[in-house]
């Protein structure tokens, strides 16, 4: 079976290789669900993976399969499996559970080993294969209205799962009623990310470095969400002119833009940090500045990482409130097809050169 791996720790290494096809009883207990993959979004993170910036193969191979963005059709189930039949549509989760409290209550996403488990990312082979095998706790089904846009769950789900951070956390005071929000970032996550915070009727400002019009900024406008580009507004003028900004949402992984958010976050006001690098840049920061805003505005800064099932069940009912209330608006996303495994190459270079991308994506079966 043809899978797109790499080889941790050597850049540029990826590659096609040979799976063993799996089967519905390689899962204990009847709880077998064996999957045919029909889509994959891949993402900065396969980019950077395929840099060895980071990366394990699981524990027996020298490779690691990649693609963590799942969208696939249930082919077979388990004696035991209830909730799913063939030809269900399905998105399978990344992280898989460790040895913490947290793993063990379901909250994997949550967990304090030093060790984890990521499909695709980490010790764990992901979806950019033919097929896959997996435990129904890890899979969500896709109602059939939303098959061309499946491929978007997991991004979703990162989303959703900062977004309802955001909210538990100020449950501490007690009548917070966030009205204004921030993103940084108009790539994939950056526009779903002004997407779900419109659907909740927040008042967003999307800010990206480019300059208007493009696709994103068009994006951003068709959700009447505000786009402002950082070359004509900094992101502390854009709050001073558009703010408080209750909640920023931060999807670049640049250092010195979270840091820059930390001061234009507004009082009582909640910072979500999701974009990563495997870099080790420095910056010089105002720390005293950002010290005495934090301390005296009651300030929150909160990481998320990939999220766990519950927060993909909320992006399959807000992907679905999307396509009924901006319709078209998501698969606008899907700019850049890939056809089949074996175009892995080209796969890679639009990740790496193709700044127009908004997202790319492996057809892997070429229909759906």
């Amino acid at each position: 079976m043809k899978a797109v791996a790499v080889l941790p720790g050597k850049p540029g290494s990826i590659h096609l290789a040979d799976l063993p096809a799996p089967r519905v009883d390689d899962v204990p207990d009847g709880r077998g669900v064996l999957v045919e993959v029909l889509r994959v979004g891949v993402d900065g993170t396969d980019k950077e993976i395929n840099d060895a910036e980071y990366g394990a193969a699981p524990e027996g191979y020298d490779f690691l399969v990649t693609g963590h963005e799942s969208f696939g059709r249930v082919l077979e189930v388990g004696p035991n499996v209830r909730d799913l039949e063939p030809g269900d549509y399905v998105v399978a989760t990344v992280r898989r559970p460790g040895t913490s409290i947290y793993d063990r209550i379901g909250t994997y996403d949550m967990t304090t080993d030093s060790t984890y488990f990521e499909r695709g990312i980490n010790l764990r082979h992901g979806y950019l294969t033919e097929r896959y095998v997996d435990d129904p706790e890890y899979i969500v089904k896709v109602p059939p209205a939303l098959k061309e846009v499946g491929v978007l769950l997991e991004p979703t789900s990162v989303v959703e799962k900062g977004i309802e951070q955001a909210y538990e956390i100020q449950r501490r005071l007690k009548v917070w009623k966030p009205e204004r929000a921030a993103v940084v970032g108009a790539g994939t996550l950056g526009l779903l990310a002004t997407l779900i915070l419109r659907l909740r009727g927040l008042e967003v400002t999307t800010l990206a470095r480019t300059k208007p019009p493009t696709l994103n900024s068009e994006l951003v406008e068709a959700l009447d969400a505000r786009y402002v580009s950082t070359r004509e507004v900094a992101l502390l003028e854009a709050a001073e002119e558009y703010g408080p900004f209750d909640i920023i949402f931060e999807a670049t992984g640049v250092s010195s833009v979270v840091f820059e958010s930390m001061e234009a976050l507004g009082r009582n006001g909640v910072l979500v940090l999701t974009g990563i690098s495997g870099g080790d840049h420095t910056v010089e920061v105002p720390g005293d500045r950002i010290m005495l805003g934090f301390v005296l505005g009651n300030k929150v800064a909160v990481g998320s990482v990939n999220a766990n099932r519950t927060y993909f069940e909320r992006g399959v009912q807000d992907m679905a409130l999307a396509t009924a209330q901006y319709p078209g608006w998501l698969e606008c996303l899907l700019t850049h097809p890939v056809q089949g495994l074996d175009n892995y190459e080209e796969m890679i270079r639009l990740l790496t050169e193709e700044r127009d991308a908004v997202k790319v994506f492996v057809e892997v079966k070429g229909r759906l």
